[in-house]
């Protein structure tokens, strides 16, 4: 049977797996994703299962060698890895930070146990461990690609900034109170998911159109001001706020083991968690066509800038050039000179019209919005 051109279908629970295959005879393009057929031995003896996939399910013993030899792809279980290769979801924060619910320290967090766990691998990494992050950071991406099937590419936007940004600090508030209005105006929010900057930009579509809470949260949060030296507090803090308010927006975190050091934050409604720093940007600035916005930042937050120029210069198309702001004169005039550079390079080219530099958070607000509008009444 030729399976090249079957179509995909995720089954990613025993609920979806039930509903499905009373009516069917064939599952080739199944693609099952951790769930336990061990008492479905009757279904699996009755279909055809060429061409089907079983990532990491539990199978009756007596069906597995049968399974691979009648065309099924079996992907056993990786032992010995604390996290879910073949999970069919993004992460919580409750998840990452299940130890500090418990009253533990964010040493003991599953976000800290796996950032242990990839910092003590060998060099080069053995084969079953890179084999382990690669299939989950794959199952990282489908369920990211499935989540953002709701926003429109023009209606998502990424926030980027400096990751030492202090809670409580004008860029702080600054940054919150852009995502706000963002989310306000219908635009999903994509963070770098970690602290400074990005945690401000999550928090603030998180309590979207309450200003009150949102000036709350801050003085709160404000307790516990870095993460450095003190990761259990800062983490703390924020489910503290998490546990006292009512989400009115939503938005997206995609952060990495890389910079495990860095901890996770805790305002994104959704948690896409990478191995791989590399596939963690490219998904990151590739998904956020409604715009980019550059809060002030380092090292990291300028490698985002010419990552995303890069592509924008070269795009093939005037439609898939994504609006790149810059907010802060004379930080990105003169601490860090990056707009004369991407002024220029953007000279007699497609992006030239999409780069802007702004000296406040409501003016790139402003900006997104009326481009959007336009575009809608075009």
């Amino acid at each position: 049977m030729n399976t090249a051109h079957v179509p995909t279908l995720e089954i990613e629970s025993l609920r979806d797996w039930d509903a499905r295959i009373g009516s069917a005879d064939k599952i080739a393009g199944w693609v099952m994703q951790a769930i336990d057929l061990s008492g479905r031995a009757d279904d699996l003896r009755r279909v055809d299962p060429h061409g089907a996939a079983f990532l990491g399910c539990s199978l009756p013993p007596d069906l597995t060698d049968e399974l691979r030899e009648r065309g099924a792809l079996i992907f056993p279980p990786l032992p010995h890895v604390p996290f879910h290769v073949y999970r069919s979801g993004l992460y919580s924060p409750s998840e990452l930070y299940d130890a500090i619910l418990a009253g533990e320290l964010y040493t003991q967090t599953t976000d800290s146990r796996i950032y242990s766990w990839a910092t003590s691998l060998p060099t080069p990494d053995d084969l079953s461990a890179s084999l382990a992050m690669t299939l989950h950071d794959h199952a990282i991406s489908d369920a990211l690609e499935e989540l953002l099937e709701a926003s429109p590419p023009e209606r998502t936007v990424g926030i980027l900034g400096g990751h030492a940004v202090r809670r409580g600090s004008d860029d702080y508030i600054g940054a919150a109170r852009l995502a706000s209005q963002l989310t306000l105006a219908g635009f999903t929010v994509v963070t770098g998911g970690g602290p400074g900057a990005m945690e401000a930009a999550n928090l603030g579509a998180h309590l979207a159109g309450q200003p009150a809470a949102l000036v709350h949260a801050i003085d709160h949060l404000a307790s516990a001001p870095t993460y450095q030296g003190n990761e259990t507090m800062w983490v703390a803090t924020g489910m503290e706020v998490r546990a006292q308010t009512h989400p009115t927006g939503r938005s997206i975190g995609i952060p990495t083991w890389f910079y495990g050091y860095e901890p996770t934050n805790v305002f994104a409604s959704a948690i896409a968690k990478y191995f791989s720093n590399a596939l963690r940007e490219d998904v990151l600035l590739r998904h956020c066509r409604g715009g980019l916005i550059y809060m002030p930042g380092a090292a990291g937050t300028v490698q985002e800038v010419f990552q995303a120029a890069t592509g924008n210069y070269y795009a093939a198309q005037h439609d898939l050039i994504s609006p790149m702001i810059f907010v802060g004169l004379e930080y990105w005039t003169e601490t860090l000179p990056v707009w004369p550079l991407i002024s220029a390079l953007g000279d007699g080219r497609g992006m030239g019209d999409r780069l802007l530099l702004v000296d406040d958070v409501d003016d790139a607000a402003s900006h997104l919005v009326t481009r959007l509008s336009t575009a809608a009444a075009g």
